[in-house]
């Protein structure tokens, strides 16, 4: 069954406040409508990026996690206000959400696994396509990055309708991994993901924010 937390809903942790106060928010951008949620203030300030960090690694340190995967990411999270489907077409513009997986990856004591797009990877990779809105795309992992039934979890800056996490998650476990969880920096509760997640859970740090903060 699949299983959606929002730690921002729990309200008992101080830092969530100052995280979601360091990402700056762009009305507007690059269009009406869209509010871009722009985690480069997030890390330009060392205490809440450090806040972020520690709690995804308080979070996973005692669940014997061996991998942090990561897929390639936005530059700036993009949060729809309408047509969420519209964000994918800002994948692959940087790889920032490498940025917050290495470093939980080290917090916990796990090995950081990049997923990557066709031709990011040299040597051997395996791979798995999936449908987007305007097209098809694709992740690869290295063959071996991953063994046979070690417990990974997915980190992505952003969650919007679910399709590229669904396409990481069928990647790992073709590698024989087990998938463990998968969690996102910023993301909507009510997002109706979890037919495409096979069951996995999905942890939400932060909801995204409405209106700028002043940056």
């Amino acid at each position: 069954m699949f299983v959606l937390e929002n730690g921002a809903k729990k309200g008992e942790d101080p830092r969530l406040q100052a995280i979601s106060q360091a990402i700056r928010v762009v009305p507007h951008f690059p269009k009406q409508g869209i509010m871009f949620q722009d985690i480069t203030t997030l890390l330009l300030d060392h205490n809440a990026f450090k806040h972020a960090v520690d709690i995804f690694v308080d979070r996973y340190r005692d669940m014997d996690i061996s991998v942090v995967a990561v897929r390639k990411c936005w530059l700036l999270l993009v949060y729809m206000l309408m047509q969420l489907d519209w964000i994918g077409l800002y994948e692959g513009v940087e790889a920032r959400g490498f940025i917050f997986g290495s470093s939980i990856a080290l917090g916990i004591g796990a090995k950081f696994v990049p997923l990557c797009k066709p031709g990011k990877l040299p040597g051997e990779v395996i791979s798995e396509k999936y449908v987007l809105e305007y097209g098809t795309d694709c992740l690869e992992l290295h063959v071996g990055a991953v063994q046979s039934s070690e417990r990974v979890i997915i980190i992505d800056d952003l969650v919007a309708t679910g399709g590229t996490l669904s396409a990481a998650i069928r990647l790992l476990e073709v590698a024989g991994a087990e998938v463990v969880e998968c969690a996102c920096v910023i993301g909507l509760s009510d997002l109706k993901v979890g037919s495409k997640l096979n069951g996995k859970p999905l942890y939400i740090l932060l909801e995204p924010r409405q209106a700028e903060n002043g940056y």
